[in-house]
């Protein structure tokens, strides 16, 4: 039968703001008992689910090396993310400042719950506690810092603040941020509505995108995510999508924006459809540089009509227009008099995409 207890950890209770976190040591090796490690992925609706990266196992093994080194140290703390189960009792014994107080955490534990089941999520520290639960020692006591999450998309938005002074992969950032709630830095605060558009349409049934955008819950696309979050970007603020956005606050009608999305990119699947089936390194249409560009086309020919007026402007013809000029997949570039280049010559650049964009501005003009 399973055992079923509760970890009593001596903790110190610190007030911020109107929050609570408390700082505490644990046995490394116990923490696997109550905390699981959410990793990033989406269920069979594609919601997003988790928010970690996945273990790098060569960084896990020099760390553990170092543990089973005679003198070995992790002063960083680990930061764990608890439910409503796990509480706070403090002691009778009062701090002589307002903002702390010590007392004890109390963690339910069952031998028997799963993965999901468990009260605590890793927000920070997945890989020393990995090491240290691999490491050939009885115990190895950490320094934890833990608080009382207010939903998943809290931990998301812990995750991305505790993480942002150090890389994390941008396509993990690009896809968390739709979904995190609460205050972000400046430069993922801007990106939050264009991520939220691009993961529309890279799950959405009725998009041309959908399945072939390059995620970390979408290893096999082979579109990259960056290049549509910059095609997305460039048209919300200066483009056909920035009707649907209010400057003030930087929301907009996600809806419109969409379907504004999803009518044009369909065109132009439907123009170049070969072409839109192959992997950049075959085609430039689903390269950075014809991302870019087919998105200034968007905006040439769309801006400031109204996502279902898009089905009267004839976009397939006019697009239709442009084939003689593309070599997407074989032939050549003719940039101008004295810029000729073969098929694969263009490059993410922003110099190749402004050349590729006015060579198609000046057929469609």
């Amino acid at each position: 039968m399973a055992d079923r207890y509760e970890l009593r950890l001596p903790a110190l209770e610190v007030r911020q703001d109107t929050r609570r976190i408390y700082c505490f040591a644990v046995d490394g090796k116990k923490i696997d008992a109550f905390a699981t490690v959410s990793r990033v992925h989406r269920d069979d609706g594609a919601k997003l689910v988790g928010y970690q990266r996945p273990e790098v196992m060569s960084h896990i093994g020099a760390i553990r090396r170092y543990l089973e080194s005679e003198g070995s140290m992790l002063p960083n703390a680990v930061v764990i993310a608890f439910d409503s189960r796990v509480t706070f009792k403090p002691y009778r014994r009062r701090s002589p400042v307002d903002y702390s107080m010590p007392g004890e955490l109390v963690i339910p534990v069952d031998e028997a719950w799963d993965e999901s089941e468990m009260p605590a999520l890793l927000v920070d520290g997945q890989q020393r506690s990995a090491a240290i639960r691999d490491a050939d020692l009885s115990e190895f006591p950490v320094a934890a810092v833990g608080f009382i999450a207010q939903g998943e998309e809290e931990q998301r938005s812990q995750f991305i603040l505790v993480n942002n002074t150090r890389p994390l992969p941008k396509g993990l950032i690009h896809e968390l941020l739709p979904d995190t709630a609460g205050h972000l830095p400046p430069k993922y605060a801007r990106r939050q509505l264009p991520a939220h558009l691009m993961t529309g349409l890279a799950t959405d049934k009725d998009s041309p995108f959908q399945g072939i955008i390059a995620t970390p819950t979408s290893p096999d696309g082979y579109i990259k995510d960056n290049s549509v979050l910059k095609m997305i970007e460039n048209s919300l603020y200066e483009g056909a999508l920035y009707q649907y956005r209010d400057p003030l606050n930087g929301r907009g009608d996600i809806d419109q924006m969409l379907l504004h999305l999803k009518v044009y990119w369909h065109y132009v699947k439907g123009t170049w459809p070969e072409a839109w089936e192959l992997p950049p390194r075959k085609s430039r249409l689903t390269h950075g540089v014809g991302i870019q560009a087919m998105g200034y086309v968007m905006d040439t020919l769309t801006e400031g009509h109204a996502a279902t007026a898009l089905a009267d402007l004839d976009l397939g013809t006019r697009l239709g227009r442009l084939r003689p000029l593309t070599a997407w997949t074989n032939g050549t570039w003719r940039l101008g008099p004295d810029d000729e280049r073969r098929w694969n010559g263009l490059q993410n650049t922003p110099t190749d995409v402004r050349h590729l964009t006015n060579l198609l501005m000046q057929s469609l003009r």
